[in-house]
């Protein structure tokens, strides 16, 4: 039988976007207010949907710039200023997951350093940073701050449920920690994100001897900075190492 493609039911396909940061010594997640149904006026991941001419490594990065102002950063070239880490996380099809039409959303995860207050575009009425914790409890400060008790649009809690947990299980053995800082950073810059992503605290000396002593984690820039007060630190970039040996195990909590 010939191929018939209006025997099979159409559906859109969407990327949606799980882009962390560490701000304030907290892991957080960006979060936009819709401005149009479905869902007006709840919180949800920022994405959209895939373009005919794009594919879905394109659409993701395209979401990325629009929302962020951040470049994907080809790990085969230099990390430019405005790079940010962007991988596909996990494809979410639940029939029912979009009340408009049968959506399947190819959802991608972005890791980059300290970022500035983001602004609305599209059809997002507003947009923030928050906590990654306020943002999945809904008994949270997050939804108790103004009209915010509602859970996330979609099945966009699930969602960054999973990129939170992939960021967490992934600092383990890569050096995808160091996405979240600058190109030049201290042990203790790095100590710090580690903190915010797993939600413990290290031992300062125990952590510095880890990842010093990990072959190509860090390497030393031959400067310091004084940027976190005290006594002059150490400056390093990220090494060429992406698989940690021994890898940094997640303290049980």
């Amino acid at each position: 039988m010939p191929y018939d493609p209006s025997a099979f039911p159409a559906f859109a396909v969407t990327v949606d976007l799980v882009v962390l940061t560490v701000r304030r010594h907290s892991l957080c997640a960006l979060a936009v207010r819709r401005g149009e149904a479905p869902f007006k006026g709840r919180w949800a991941l920022p994405g959209g949907f895939v373009r005919a001419d794009e594919d879905l490594a394109a659409a993701a990065a395209r979401e990325l710039a629009e929302e962020t102002g951040l470049l994907a950063h080809d790990p085969t070239l230099p990390v430019p200023p405005n790079a940010a880490h962007l991988e596909q996380l996990a494809t979410y099809g639940d029939p029912k997951r979009d009340p408009r039409m049968r959506v399947v959303s190819v959802a991608h995860l972005a890791l980059a350093p300290d970022l500035p207050a983001p602004r609305a575009g599209g059809d997002a009425h507003s947009v923030r940073w928050a906590p990654v914790e306020s943002l999945l409890d809904q008994d949270g400060a997050f939804s108790r701050d103004s009209d915010l008790a509602a859970p996330l649009a979609f099945d966009h809690a699930r969602i960054l449920a999973d990129g939170v947990e992939r960021a967490r299980s992934k600092i383990e053995y890569s050096s995808l920690a160091t996405a979240f800082c600058p190109q030049e950073f201290t042990v203790g810059e790095l100590r710090r994100v580690y903190e915010a992503v797993w939600g413990v605290a290290l031992d300062p000396r125990n952590f510095h001897r880890k990842v010093t002593g990990t072959p190509g984690f860090l390497v030393p820039t031959g400067g310091t900075t004084t940027r976190q007060g005290g006594r002059p630190a150490q400056l390093f970039r990220a090494g060429g190492a992406t698989l940690l040996n021994p890898p940094m195990l997640r303290p049980e909590v």
